[in-house]
Formats: structure tokens, C-alpha cells, sequence
């Protein structure tokens, strides 16, 4: 059993782990699209061992399963069925949830079960389920899927019925605090609560919760923060960073509301929080032994120019008060390089995109040119695009398993930026730097690692194994100091250089962001708008 089809309806977090776990296993991988024209004929062209669908909205036809094994991933226990499986088992607070991959046949999601797992049930959003938990139990899950597959080791499905799909509203006069934040937490990344706010109807993501400002009456706007709003409810307040306008796009809060908060107060933290009450923040530290844990929680890990300028100071700020700093990302991706929305939404797209590729690059230069102090990279959740690279601008790389990599800009037709001819170049070489840029393909962390992206991987115990590495980083003053003399040697030698290779990124990303006909501007809505492909791109096509 070497070759193996991926059906998937898109090529998700979750489809890209499975497809690195395969590649990584040496599987011949040909990926087909479930929404392509052309379906059958591309898996008979590959003429799987099996077929894999890690994610699959679409109903498989009864050709393909009778003629291929085929093996779907279920977000559920035993007997649970249907779409909305996550939705329902958050709104029930279960303890603990699970997936299993099940054999495909005519009855929905009613095949026997070949593999089986289960996880404590987080706190967290619908979607932060889905990204971390459930993609790490699929990937887990295939060492055990595949040796039941060679034994013929499986478990009748238990046909309960299917679950009927997951509604719920805000009642903004009845509903405590804790109670709105599940219900936007249970639909949140979609298609989120629909409610009006402000006379708007859309529907609500990234709730919150606030211990301090306080209103007489429920769903009063009492304070707007960095694009988010706070709402109060019976018995306190809610935060709500990003709202989505009916058949439109998520945007922060305050982009939607405009002139209808003109007179609400913009309600400031520190740069960096210190996190002593509950609030909706972004950028918060941990400082342990001289080593900073620098946080920034940005919506899908997409970076606006004012998060960039934001950060950047908390680094100015922080290389005057530590000897390690370390880049933790967000809960649920470390960094995905600028924000696509906020350009799709802009008027001026060429000047607001201009403006970002710049804030970002002014946050990256302040890591290459840290030079009194070490920085560390903790990619303990995914990455793409300018977000690879900046954790590329880092001395160390740190990363755990299971973590997709996407070091490249071409899907949206961008040269890209973030000094990435300096700091890709340096750590995987010329020839390989091109091929990771031009092939456009995810890489598994185990791959990064081999190339020389990635420094260490620490699967078990994660945190203390990354407080452990950066603490011997500083245990030898001498060999500390002499690092830094080094850096600082080097630096000044090659800045010219670091520099110029910065220059060329943006003169060649110009007509990208500003000429009318550019290939971003139609890819970028197509992005954003989530336009689903019926064709399989031809970069994630077998190649013999």
C-alpha cells in the first residue's frame, strides 16, 4: 500500500497535516479536489491503493467507494454523526471528545470504524477544536488506521442519527456573559452568531470576556479597543473583535461599525498586558529568568500595519529588559504574514497593502537587528507566508510535531517580502530557498527540520522543553556573551547586504500592490471570499 489519493474539499490545516505525514512516510500522494469536474477521472489516472479523506464536505460516490478503499475522518466519537459534531458536543460541555476514521459506504458517516481516539475538550472556539485537537488526533490516529487496514481490524459504526444542524441565537436580555461567549464560541470561525448590531445585521467571532467596564442596560457599545468592541450584557461585558457582514467577509469590528461609534472611547492597554483581569487583549509577556515569552493572539494570524507597529515596539521595548526573546505567536497559528482582508476591504488597496508589506518589514528588521540579545522562534502552531519568515529573522528556530509549514507567496501571485532572500537563503541555501518559494507546497516540520528551517523539534512536554533550551542558552555567560559579540560582528558586516536584499523584495512587490490588472487583486478576492476551486490546482497533482 503505497499510493494513496487524498479526497478532500480543500487542501485545510488539517488535509495539509495528513498529506506531510504521508509525504514524510514516504506514500506516492496525489490530491483530488471533491468539487473538481473531473473527479473519477483523476483518481483512476493515479489508481490509488486507497483513498483518504481527512476533510470532505461532499458525499462520495458509490463508483468510488466500491471501486477504491475508502477511509473518511469523522470529528467524533463512536456513534456520532452528521456535520455539526463539534457544535453539538461544546453546547452539551462534554469533558472529552474524540474523532475516528471510518470506512466509507452508502450510509452518512456509517462505515465501521477503522481507528479511534480521544482528547480532553478545551475551553476554546469551534475552530481552535478543529485546528488543534482534531487535526493532531487525525495525523495520530494513521499509524493505527493503517496496520487495521492490513489487518482487517475494525469496529461496527453505531448508526445513532444524524445530527440536525446546530442554530442558536444571542438573547441579549436573558443570556449571561459565559453563556453568549459559548454560543459565539460553538459557531465561531463560522458562520458565526448572526445578530444586529448598530442597525448592521452580521454575524459575531472572537468573543471575550471583561471583568471591568460595566452599562445599566445590556448590548450597550461601552468602549472600542485595536478594531474590537465591548458590548454589555446582564451581568457584565463581552469584547468582540470581528464581525461579518451578510455574504460578505470577516473584518475587525470597528471596520464594520464606522461612523455608527464615532463618539465611543477607545479603551487602551499597555503595550504589553500584564493579563491581572479578564479583558480582550493581543500582545501580553511572560518574563522568566531573563528570558521574554512575547504573545501576539492576532485574528488568523494575520498581521494589519497598526499590529505591526504594536509589536514592533513590544520588542523595542522588551530587547531593553531581556537576554532571550522569544516569539510565541497566537492561540491558534503562530503568524500568517499580512491581513488579505483588511487590503480586500480598503478603498485604496494598493496604499493600505504598501503600507503593511512595510510595517511588517519594520517588525522583522527589529528581530534581524536585535543584537544585544538572542530571539527565539516557538512555532507551536502553524505558519504561512510572511509569518515563516518571520519566525526566520530569529538566531534559533523551535517548533513541535505535527506543525505545517507554508514558506511561500506565489498561490496569490506575490513575490513576497520579510527580508525572506536574506533569511531563507541563509539557513536552507540558494536552490532550495527557490525550489520552497516556486513549488508552493506545504512542509512538514520534520522536513524544515532536515533543510536546516527549523533548529530543534520537541514533541513531548513542549513548554518546559523550550524554557529548558532557553535557559541553557544563557546557563555560560561567556559562551552568551561571545554569541552576541558575534551577532553583533555580523550584523554590521552584512547589514548592506540584509538591506539590499530587502530593497529588491519591495521594489519587485510595487506593481504587485499597485497596478490595477495585478493577479493579487483577483486571487486576493477570491481568498477572502473563500470562491470554492472546482478544478485541483496542478501544484498538488502527483509528479512521477
Amino acid at each position: 500500500m503505497k499510493k494513496i489519493t487524498l479526497l478532500i474539499t480543500s487542501f485545510n490545516g488539517l488535509s495539509q497535516a495528513v498529506y506531510l505525514w504521508l509525504k514524510d512516510k514516504q506514500y506516492l500522494v496525489d490530491i483530488v479536489y471533491a468539487a473538481s469536474t473531473t473527479i473519477e477521472q483523476e483518481i483512476k489516472e493515479f489508481s490509488p491503493d486507497i483513498i483518504l479523506s481527512p476533510f470532505l464536505k461532499n458525499y462520495i460516490s458509490k463508483d468510488i467507494y466500491d471501486t477504491y478503499e475508502t477511509f473518511v475522518f469523522h470529528p467524533g466519537t463512536i456513534g456520532d454523526r452528521g456535520a455539526y459534531s463539534i457544535e453539538w458536543t461544546l453546547w452539551n460541555k462534554n469533558q472529552s471528545w474524540g474523532g475516528v476514521w471510518l470506512k466509507a459506504n452508502e450510509f452518512y458517516d456509517g462505515g465501521d470504524i477503522y481507528a479511534q481516539g480521544e482528547f480532553h475538550l478545551r475551553e476554546a472556539t469551534k475552530a481552535s477544536i478543529y485546528r488543534q485537537d482534531e487535526k493532531n488526533l487525525a495525523v495520530d490516529l494513521l499509524d493505527q488506521l493503517f496496520y487495521n487496514i492490513e489487518n482487517n481490524n475494525k469496529k461496527p459504526q453505531q448508526l445513532n442519527n444524524i445530527h440536525k444542524k446546530f442554530t442558536t441565537i444571542i438573547n441579549w436580555n436573558k443570556d449571561s456573559t459565559d453563556e453568549i461567549i459559548q454560543k459565539i464560541n460553538i459557531l465561531d470561525s463560522f458562520p458565526g452568531v448572526k445578530d444586529k448590531i448598530l442597525g448592521i445585521e452580521c454575524h459575531l467571532f472572537g468573543a471575550f470576556k471583561e471583568d471591568k467596564l460595566r452599562a445599566n442596560n445590556p448590548k450597550e457599545i461601552l468602549a472600542k479597543r485595536d478594531g474590537a468592541i465591548c458590548i454589555s450584557t446582564i451581568d457584565g461585558a463581552i469584547w468582540i473583535t470581528q464581525l461579518k457582514e451578510l455574504n460578505k467577509f470577516k473584518l475587525p469590528a470597528t471596520y464594520i461599525l464606522k461612523d455608527k461609534i464615532k463618539g465611543i472611547k477607545e479603551n487602551r492597554l499597555p503595550l504589553i498586558f500584564d493579563k491581572s483581569y479578564n479583558t480582550f487583549y493581543e500582545i501580553s509577556c511572560d518574563i522568566k529568568n531573563e528570558v521574554g515569552y512575547l504573545y501576539f493572539n492576532f485574528h488568523n494570524g494575520a498581521f494589519t500595519s497598526s499590529q505591526c507597529i504594536r509589536l514592533k515596539y513590544a520588542i523595542e521595548y522588551l530587547k531593553e529588559n531581556v537576554k532571550i526573546l522569544v516569539l510565541m505567536g497566537g492561540d491558534d497559528f503562530f503568524s500568517n504574514g499580512i491581513n488579505l482582508n483588511i487590503l480586500e476591504d480598503s478603498k485604496k488597496s494598493g496604499e493600505d497593502g504598501w503600507s503593511n508589506i512595510n510595517a511588517i518589514n519594520d517588525l522583522v528588521s527589529s528581530i534581524i537587528y536585535a543584537e544585544n540579545i538572542i530571539t527565539v522562534a516557538s512555532i507551536n502552531k502553524n505558519a504561512g507566508a510572511g509569518g515563516v519568515f518571520l519566525a526566520t529573522a530569529c538566531d534559533y528556530v523551535i517548533s513541535t510535531k505535527n506543525i505545517v509549514l507554508n514558506p511561500h507567496y506565489k498561490t496569490l501571485q506575490l513575490s513576497g517580502s520579510e527580508y525572506h532572500s536574506y533569511t531563507l537563503q541563509k539557513r536552507v541555501g540558494d536552490k532550495k530557498a527557490k525550489e520552497l518559494l516556486d513549488n508552493c507546497l506545504p512542509i512538514s516540520i520534520n522536513e524544515a527540520k532536515n533543510i536546516g528551517l527549523v533548529d530543534k523539534i520537541f514533541e513531548d512536554s513542549y513548554h518546559s522543553s523550550l524554557e529548558n533550551f532557553c535557559n541553557s542558552l544563557i546557563l555560560d555567560e561567556d559562551k552568551y556573551d561571545q554569541f552576541i559579540w558575534d551577532k553583533e560582528d555580523y550584523l554590521e558586516l552584512n547589514k548592506n547586504f540584509i538591506e539590499s536584499c530587502k530593497e529588491k523584495e519591495i521594489s519587485t512587490m510595487y506593481p504587485e500592490f499597485w497596478e490595477e490588472d495585478s493577479d493579487f487583486h483577483k486571487l486576493r478576492y477570491e481568498f477572502v471570499y473563500k470562491i470554492c476551486q472546482t478544478k485541483t490546482p496542478k501544484r498538488l497533482k502527483f509528479k512521477g
